[in-house]
């Protein structure tokens, strides 16, 4: 009877429940920040080249000659937050040599540069130099754009002309838009 007492208590000891494991449970918290970031993507093509500006025979000889409309892409540009506007500043194509010129001549080229997906309104500006040059810089903004956003953003240049539609003295002319994305 004692081995089956025995037998017993090992039969009872093994069908007994295991200790149950203690478990604990430890958290870390785990934090970041994004910081805001807009990211203009790079002008296609960086520049652009009009070629002879004056038209060189018949009625308009000396004048500005008609010169379309010009495109540059800015592709893949993006903010990753709300409250940001596009910006254009442009200077008119003024002619290198800066002395003023007689009267019904002028220096300087006007034109109309706007980028019409970022914020309503669109952002646009005209030049408005004078004959001599004066005030050849000029800045317009977009409405605000509220949310995040990602575009392929197109700047148009239009519009050319001369101040009293005068002769273009000789020389280089050059001028300059820049585009700036960011906040309000």
């Amino acid at each position: 009877m004692r081995l089956m007492a025995i037998i017993l208590g090992i039969a009872f000891t093994a069908l007994a429940p295991a200790a149950v494991a203690q478990t604990a449970d430890g958290q870390a918290a785990v934090t970041g920040s994004v910081a805001n970031v807009c990211v203009l993507g790079a002008p296609s093509p960086a520049s652009i080249n009009l070629g002879q500006l004056s038209t060189t025979s018949g009625a308009r000889a000396g004048k500005l000659d008609a010169i379309a409309a010009q495109t540059v892409n800015l592709p893949a540009s993006w903010c990753n937050f709300g409250g940001t506007r596009l910006s254009i500043s442009s200077t008119a194509l003024l002619a290198a040599d800066v002395s003023p010129p007689p009267p019904g001549f002028t220096r300087a080229v006007n034109f109309t540069s706007s980028v019409t997906t970022w914020g309503s309104p669109n952002a646009q500006v005209t030049t408005n130099a004078a004959a001599n040059g004066a005030s050849a810089a000029a800045s317009g903004d977009s409405g605000v754009q509220a949310d995040p956003r990602a575009a392929n953003l197109s700047l148009q240049l239009s519009q050319f002309a001369a101040p009293g539609d005068g002769f273009l003295v000789t020389g280089a002319y050059s001028g300059s838009v820049t585009v700036t994305l960011g906040p309000e």
